[in-house]
């Protein structure tokens, strides 16, 4: 029953949020006004800049921000205790990452769609510009190259899963010329999108596709880099319309069915005392484990607050929000539904993995037990497969309470990880571009500022760096384990400009955003110094290739102190008198 409780208490806590905290900063901090056009009406080109309903941009803007980050972050934070997890998740998302995801999505739109990196030009400085293009040209780089890995990955770990995610192309490609082009519903395109995205579902159950052979050299890993890689770029090139924005919405929805089940089984097992938390309320020492803040803050990224947030805000988002009041629900709201997907993780993997596990050598084991044997040590639980086994089992018990069968579960949280992963793929694609394309155009690049040729560098680039150490395409987890830090170090940056904005119209409001930024700026700042140490450490100590040995040392210490000038740059403007610009 208590964790039924639970459940109850931080959603309605949601609810209370959105409509106290999230409508006074809409009414009095950003002051939100639906008399003035946003850039998808004054830009529409049909290609980037398209005015969409509310319901469809919500559901575009959930996936794309989702991802696994929410999944993957809570099972490995969870390892600390879930006290401590859920405090974060759930004051995190109302108080910062909510707030830094809506501040983002009004800044942008109100600067004609464009990048924070080009805000950042106008409200702090053309250097400030520089800085903050370098540490997102990274980010996206990075989340494009790992996010292949991680696809295939996990269709790897469940080959039931891959039919139903490459169906889902033509799906949503059809959603989209049923709602543009023929003008039809909105809600009938959804309910047969939807029931043909589970029937496909039914389908890969019994028609599971995996790739076993080395082609040329190169390992089915590789080979599904290659192909996620061109995917992207032909997602990212078309019109957003074609194909990233109706697969975002339908993957939406799935979302939304799938977190229905899996709340529909913590009611059940609530209610028939099946279920109860196994994990340790508080574990501040996990064998291996860093220690619980910084990494607390940095590790459990997506459910609370996520610098990719701002980007995709301002990014693809800001350029198809239709009226300002929709950023509201649109920016806010979708942030808090986080939260909540993030606090059924939690669940599941705190409650529903104590109901049902079997371990590698087919041991069968409950309760704590269960518990205790996944989380022995941070090596233990830290590994991707790891972290989605953890999810996956914990979620398809409780799926199993209302009576939906073990492996059918299981599959439909495999599509589900998988479906989100590949939405984040095709964004941070379409983001990298429009950040490049405005950089070659401030720089006078023409040829670079093309659409086709910016997404090539995009892709490029991200397969120069997956590629890296050889034709497994795993290149760019040389750089993943400063990811985090740096993905919250830039929300730390994106809260400064967000700031600074607020500040240049004359609003003591900007203290609702400083407040935030210093205390993501101490927590990154302590983990990146923390990390800084570590990775020197192993460079000097560990038998590393000669080309990895100062790589991590030498990228995230240039991130650092890159980040550091922009942030000295920033509060600089934040001290200075400065007079009321209305129209900022």
């Amino acid at each position: 029953m208590e964790v039924l409780a639970l459940v109850v208490v931080t959603f309605v806590g949601y609810l209370v949020a959105y409509h106290t905290y999230g409508r006074f900063l809409a009414r009095k901090i950003f002051r939100l006004d639906d008399s003035q056009p946003p850039p998808s009406v004054r830009l529409a080109d049909g290609v980037d800049y398209v005015p969409t309903r509310r319901g469809i941009i919500f559901g575009h803007h959930y996936a794309s921000i989702a991802g696994t980050g929410p999944i993957v972050g809570p099972a490995i934070g969870i390892i600390w205790g879930w006290v401590p997890a859920l405090i974060w998740v759930v004051l995190g998302s109302i108080f910062i990452g909510a707030v830094h995801d809506f501040g983002a999505l009004v800044v942008s739109m109100r600067n004609d769609g464009k990048s924070l990196s080009e805000v950042a030009a106008r409200y702090i400085g053309p250097r400030a510009r520089t800085i903050f293009f370098l540490v997102v040209f990274l980010e996206l780089l990075i989340v494009i190259a790992v996010f292949g890995i991680v696809i295939a990955s996990i269709f790897s770990l469940y080959p039931r899963a891959v039919l139903p995610i490459w169906l889902q192309i033509p799906i949503a490609v059809g959603v989209g010329l049923a709602v543009y082009k023929a003008k039809r519903s909105v809600v009938l395109s959804t309910v047969v999108a939807v029931i043909l995205l589970y029937g496909m579902v039914l389908l890969g159950q019994y028609l599971p596709l995996s790739l076993e052979k080395s082609i040329l050299g190169v390992p089915p890993t590789g080979q599904w880099v290659v192909v996620l890689l061109i995917y992207a770029y032909v997602a990212s090139t078309l019109p957003v319309t074609v194909l990233l924005q109706p697969r975002d919405y339908i993957n939406a929805w799935q979302l939304f069915v799938a977190t229905g089940l899996l709340l529909l089984g913590v009611v059940a097992a609530g209610l028939g005392g099946k279920v109860e938390l196994v994990a340790p309320a508080y574990n501040p020492s996990p064998a291996g484990a860093p220690p619980l803040w910084p990494f607390l803050g940095v590790t459990v990224a997506c459910g609370a607050i996520s610098g990719f947030h701002c980007l995709v805000a301002g990014g693809t988002t800001s350029k198809q929000v239709s009226r300002e009041s929709d950023s509201l629900f649109v920016g806010y709201g979708s942030m808090l539904m986080e939260g909540a997907l993030a606090v059924l993780v939690l669940v599941a993997v705190a409650a529903g993995i104590g109901m049902a596990y079997t371990t590698a050598t087919g041991e069968h084991l409950s309760g704590a037990a269960a518990w205790h044997h996944h989380y022995a040590s941070w090596g233990a639980a830290g590994g991707l497969k790891s972290n989605i086994d953890a999810v996956v089992t914990g979620a398809a018990n409780l799926m199993g309470t209302i009576g939906i069968p073990l492996a059918l579960a299981q599959v439909v949280m495999g599509v589900f990880i998988a479906a989100f992963a590949g939405t984040t793929l095709d964004t941070a694609t379409r983001i990298q571009r429009y950040v490049i394309a405005e950089l070659a155009t401030d720089c006078r690049i023409g040829a670079l500022a093309n659409r086709w040729v910016a997404t090539l560098v995009a892709v490029g680039t991200a397969g120069a760096l997956a590629f890296a150490t050889g034709a497994s395409g795993k290149g760019a987890l040389t750089l993943w384990p400063m990811f985090g830090a740096v993905n919250q170090l830039l929300a730390a940056l994106a809260l400064l400009l967000i700031s600074v904005y607020l500040r240049r119209r004359g609003t003591w409001g900007y203290l609702l955003t400083l407040v935030p930024c210093l205390f993501m700026l101490v927590l990154t700042v302590w983990a990146m110094v923390l990390n800084e140490i570590d990775f020197v450490t192993r460079a000097v100590t560990d038998d590393f290739p000669a080309y990895q040995k100062w790589m991590l040392a030498v990228v995230n210490g240039l991130t650092l102190l890159l980040s550091l000038a922009m942030a000295a740059e920033a509060f600089v403007h934040l001290a200075r008198p400065t007079k009321c610009e209305v129209n900022a």
